[in-house]
């Protein structure tokens, strides 16, 4: 898996008054755990924005107090109104030790269902996986060569070395449906709702 690199700065003090002076810097407050201690430590806003932003998953290279860790981001807590980044978690990443984290899918092919007239339907953006460091990918591939209309792929179908699916066997990834398949599955019901309301409606429909 790729990396991006990340400078912090080690924390003097730790409290809700000193995070809110780091803030007003543009500089937010982090911690790293999962090693043999934490470390609380502040990192410039903005580029912590672009790594929380961008669609693609990395490990990041953290470097604070002289010291260079392989992390990556655990958690993210943004401001309810202003939607500024207001404290990141990043969880320290051990050769020997598995990590749990969710990497992007990337469909190729072309799916001869979808020529016939189906829809492609990605059920999900990113699937949760478990591998050491080394073996991390950087996204879950899935081929859609031979797809017909009612064809999908599940969880149970990706088979990749050295990695561990997390998520439901029987989780959909992708899939070609027909139009009217697509519909039904957005909005459950929707035809009967409609019947259900027409006369509801004719009702409130004045007199002349």
């Amino acid at each position: 898996m790729k990396s991006v690199s990340l400078s912090g700065s080690l924390r003097e003090n730790v409290g809700k008054k000193d995070a809110r002076k780091n803030r007003r810097e543009f500089k937010v407050p982090c911690v790293m755990y999962g090693g043999k201690e934490q470390i609380h430590f502040v990192a410039d806003e903005k580029t912590l924005i672009k790594i929380m932003h961008t669609p693609i998953v990395h490990t990041v290279k953290l470097e604070v107090g002289g010291q260079v860790h392989d992390t990556i981001v655990q958690d993210v807590q943004y401001h309810p109104v202003t939607d500024r980044l207001l404290h990141v978690d990043f969880l320290q990443i051990l050769p020997e030790k598995p990590v749990v984290i969710g990497v992007p899918v990337k469909i190729i092919g072309t799916a001869p269902g979808v020529l016939r007239g189906g829809r492609l339907v990605k059920k999900l953006r990113k699937v949760t996986v478990k591998a050491l460091m080394e073996n991390l990918p950087d996204d879950i591939t899935v081929s859609i060569d031979g797809l017909e209309i009612g064809d999908t792929v599940k969880i149970s179908d990706m088979k990749l070395d050295k990695v561990t699916f997390l998520d439901p066997a029987s989780n959909v990834i992708i899939g070609v449906y027909t139009a009217r398949a697509v519909v039904e599955e957005v909005v459950p019901g929707a035809e009967a709702a409609a019947e259900g309301a027409a006369p509801a409606e004719a009702e409130k429909k004045p007199e002349k």
